[in-house]
């Protein structure tokens, strides 16, 4: 596989998670050092990854809800073998976010660092 393919598919991976809320999969596409940024209910938040892990955890994911899967690669940037960027767009149960997922390719695999949320207006 390319290094784009790669990444593809950890965004991919990514966006699975986020649908299905699988906490295997999420330990797979998330660093253990990484960290969110965003906004919730108009404030800006910071979470490390055990945070955010245990509010995945936490909450009934879209597929067990039956909500519709929406989700879109909005872009995709490639620093280097080792750091890249990608937008995308996906849905949170009723609410919608453009998400920046910073990677890392560590460990032989492509790794989110840091992630920015955004509601989508």
């Amino acid at each position: 596989m390319s290094r784009l393919s790669d990444l593809e598919a950890a965004i991919q991976l990514y966006l699975d998670t986020m649908y299905d809320g699988d906490l295997a999969t999420f330990d797979q596409v998330f660093h253990p050092t990484a960290q969110l940024h965003g906004w919730r209910e108009g404030k800006p938040v910071c979470w490390p990854i055990a945070e955010y892990r245990a509010l995945t955890a936490g909450r009934v994911s879209a597929k067990a809800s039956g909500a519709p899967r929406e989700e879109a690669i909005l872009s995709v940037d490639l620093a280097s073998d080792r750091s890249a960027v990608a937008k995308v767009r996906v849905r949170m149960g009723q609410a919608v976010f453009v998400d920046y997922l910073t990677f890392a390719r560590l460990d032989g695999r492509w790794q989110i660092t840091a992630k920015q949320f955004e509601p989508d207006a």
